[in-house]
């Protein structure tokens, strides 16, 4: 198995929630805390968290052993800025790591299966990319291998890391299925909470 680190990223500021939705419950759990549950339970190595805004209250809240948390105080600055603090960190820790899997927060229906069959499938081949398909578009969860990190960590802006994913022959378009759904408002939210009930 390779030494493959996981990113989730949860640093925003929730502006359409208009409240932190790291710590909207559902169910028993925070969101962020069923993210990072998911995400220990991959066929990885180290799992790390980029907070951002409410990051104190968060902590507070939130107790996840073996989560590496970092802080970026320049959350602001965008999703891209996130991911390029996040990889700088991870660079930081001399772990050197094959691979770094990158993960939202908010997106707490997307199965293990689907994520441990994209670590499965770097495996084969560790000089690909492996992007999320949208349909339309390629996104996360999306996994680079070391050779990428450099230009992860120049990203910048609220773009994620869409420009290295699209129009590069080089990054894999997953085919597996899975539920991509983001809880960004009250309205995911309980559309989300609907589907549990079923």
């Amino acid at each position: 198995m390779k030494n493959i680190a996981v990113l989730v990223l949860a640093a925003g500021t929730s502006s359409r929630m208009k409240r932190p939705k790291q710590l909207v419950k559902i169910g028993n759990n925070f969101l962020l805390e069923m993210v990072l549950s998911k995400a220990k339970s991959l066929n990885a190595k180290d799992v790390y968290c980029v907070l951002g805004a409410n990051s104190t209250r968060i902590r507070k809240e939130i107790s996840s052993p073996n989560i590496h948390f970092l802080t970026h105080l320049k959350y602001k600055k965008g999703l891209s800025a996130s991911i390029a603090f996040g990889i700088s960190q991870i660079a930081l820790k001399n772990q050197n790591y094959d691979a770094v899997l990158i993960l939202l927060g908010d997106q707490p229906a997307i199965e293990k299966d689907y994520l441990n069959a994209m670590i499965t499938l770097f495996c084969e081949d560790t000089a690909i990319v492996i992007a999320s398909n949208y349909g339309n578009k390629l996104g996360v969860p999306a996994l680079f291998p070391q050779s990428y990190f450099s230009i992860l960590q120049e990203l910048s802006g609220d773009f994620g890391a869409k420009n290295i994913l699209n129009g590069n022959d080089k990054v894999h378009a997953f085919s597996k299925k899975t539920n991509f759904t983001d809880i960004d408002t009250e309205d995911d939210l309980h559309a989300f909470k609907k589907t549990l009930l079923r």
